[in-house]
């Protein structure tokens, strides 16, 4: 069995309250996130909440954010904290992040030195934003990664479905959660 991390990324009240299509993914995303999440306690894999969070006044917030007065995942409000039906702990490692790649401006690096997986699974939304920078800033660090196919999602469909197919093979594998489970060695059954 290989050694695997799990990165869940932004699975956060905000983008599920203002996109309708990713509302109406929401029963099966977080159906099939806590799935994994599960096999992966249950195989003492470790994981990693991963959620985007600003300052109100912004300062924090990406140049397009500021230019636009998007106020959008802001600290101290409900909208940046993970869906509540997650199978989050409070001793569950979290990261909070200011850009869309998980590794830009974090502590993730160090994080992965600890962990020292051999395979990262990305999990989360958006797919066309920051599951594809994340993807691809974890291929420029020579991670093998899967994309958990049950378990991503866009609130625009045609970038999800683009993105899929430029990471596809080169960059990460695609595979659903079955498989992935079947990798840890627990019964997907």
């Amino acid at each position: 069995m290989p050694k695997m991390t799990l990165l869940i990324i932004d699975m956060l009240n905000d983008f599920f309250q203002q996109h309708p299509h990713l509302a109406e993914q929401r029963s099966s995303l977080v159906t099939s996130i806590n799935t994994l999440v599960q096999a992966f306690r249950t195989h003492g894999q470790p994981f990693i909440w991963i959620r985007q969070e600003f300052a109100p006044d912004l300062s924090d917030a990406f140049l397009e954010m500021r230019k636009r007065n998007v106020c959008v995942t802001i600290a101290g409000t409900e909208g940046c904290k993970l869906l509540a039906e997650l199978d989050y702990l409070p001793t569950d490692t979290t990261l909070v992040k200011k850009r869309y790649s998980a590794f830009f401006g974090t502590n993730l690096d160090a994080l992965l030195k600890d962990l020292q997986p051999e395979l990262l699974v990305v999990a989360g939304i958006n797919t066309h934003a920051c599951i594809r920078t994340t993807v691809v800033d974890a291929y420029q660090r020579d991670y093998e990664v899967i994309l958990a196919t049950d378990c991503i999602a866009s609130y625009d469909e045609a970038h999800h479905e683009m993105t899929k197919q430029y990471l596809d093979v080169a960059i990460a594998q695609l595979l659903p959660n079955a498989k992935i489970i079947q990798m840890l060695g627990v019964d997907a059954g």
